[in-house]
């Protein structure tokens, strides 16, 4: 039996290094899940979910690398799922009233009102309206972007694209630096202590990283296969994806320098890249999209209040987002989840990874649901997955049914 923390604890007592925890009303969703690992090419991963506030699924399954399996201690590099973690952030500090959603950024970065920004919202950048997707020469060399301090000066003077008017423009990589940015010059702390105070230490469990601790580092898991589309050159391939109208916005928001070989440097665990090198367990952010999926509240301490939670999931931005070349609905800071299924949630708000990861939670239901995996996409392209797609649609109608 899993303890449970009591009022006002700063951390969950975790159980045995073997005990997964599955409530018989998912254990159809469990066996999905353990489906996907049954041989060392599969990878390894992780599943976890709460509803209406309490934990229902907490299991694991497969290969964090070719000789070890995954346990309940592995966690993995998730990508864009810490986008939904770096705006949760935002949520915690504006209901305090240190950020203002519609006020310019410039108000809180003077600098970012460079090159025609001033009128930049902090609600254009949770948006992907703020006209700064472009990451590729940004800044020089494989490891350009590892330098905070240079990338988020280079973006204060970058121009915004003007397609920013019209619609969205996903912001692939730069989103996380803007977002971190602004919480720092409002809290005038480092982003990943606020992310230590505003997330981590409230939910008491530590798996929210955005720079990991060297003691830490033994439980990653190793990513694979390469994350360059179809096998290709990854430098050819974006030369090539930049010259056609429409692959161009896509590489010059997700395409980095060297960007294949920079996902697996250890180098970008000491880095500050919230946009895409969060590092997190599928226990924590379940847990995280638990207390929104509850209403705000969960284990008895209020995370976020429920208006906040109501201003999250409000549609802000529809239209072809013209980096993705497809009709978005983009909340402050979170998309709407993907679900194979002939239903389309409205309730439900959350962020996905390149390669698999993702969490959410629906409103509608209680759920929360949150998969991480070191095996970058399920078919032969790393980049296409449906594997959180299926097991959401999976466990919404379990939830629905409980």
């Amino acid at each position: 039996m899993t303890a449970r923390p009591v009022r006002g604890a700063t951390a969950v007592q975790d159980p045995p290094p073997t005990e997964m925890h599955v409530d018989r009303r998912f254990l159809p969703l469990a066996d999905r899940f353990f489906d996907l690992y049954r041989l060392p090419r599969h990878g390894g991963g992780a599943l976890a979910a709460y509803l209406d506030g309490e934990k229902v699924l907490d299991i694991w399954a497969g290969w964090a690398t070719r000789d070890r399996r995954w346990n309940r201690d592995t966690v993995s590099l998730s990508f864009s799922t810490g986008k939904g973690v770096a705006s949760t952030v935002v949520h915690r500090l504006a209901e305090r009233g240190l950020i203002d959603y519609f006020a310019p950024v410039a108000r809180y970065w003077p600098e970012f009102a460079a090159a025609g920004k001033e009128h930049v919202t902090v609600a254009d950048v949770l948006t992907h309206r703020a006209g700064l997707h472009r990451v590729r020469n940004l800044r020089p060399g494989r490891m350009g972007i590892v330098d905070y301090d240079a990338t988020v000066r280079a973006l204060a003077a970058a121009p915004p694209d003007p397609r920013r008017l019209s619609g969205p423009g996903y912001h692939a990589v730069t989103y996380g630096w803007l977002v971190a940015e602004i919480v720092q010059r409002v809290t005038g702390l480092p982003f990943v202590d606020v992310v230590r105070q505003e997330i981590a230490e409230p939910l008491g469990t530590p798996d929210f990283w955005f720079r990991v601790p060297e003691d830490q580092r033994h439980r990653i898991a190793k990513l694979f296969p390469r994350i360059n589309p179809a096998g290709l050159h990854w430098g050819m391939t974006a030369s090539v994806l930049s010259r056609v109208s429409l692959t161009r916005g896509l590489a010059e928001a997700a395409m980095p320098e060297e960007f294949d070989e920079l996902v697996r440097d250890p180098s970008v665990h000491d880095a500050v890249m919230p946009g895409w090198n969060g590092v997190f367990s599928a226990r924590a952010l379940a847990r995280m999209y638990g207390a929104i999926a509850a209403g705000g509240t969960i284990d008895g301490v209020q995370f976020l209040k429920p208006e906040t939670v109501e201003a999250m999931n409000e549609v802000r931005v529809r239209g072809r987002d013209y980096v993705l070349g497809v009709p978005m609905a983009w909340r402050l800071g979170y998309h709407q989840p993907v679900f194979v299924s002939r239903e389309r949630p409205r309730g439900a708000l959350g962020h996905y990874g390149v390669g698999g990861s993702g969490a959410f939670a629906d409103l509608d239901t209680g759920l929360s649901l949150a998969f991480t995996t070191n095996r970058l996409g399920s078919g032969p392209i790393a980049l296409g997955d449906l594997r959180l797609a299926r097991l959401g649609a999976v466990a919404r109608e379990l939830a629905r049914r409980a």
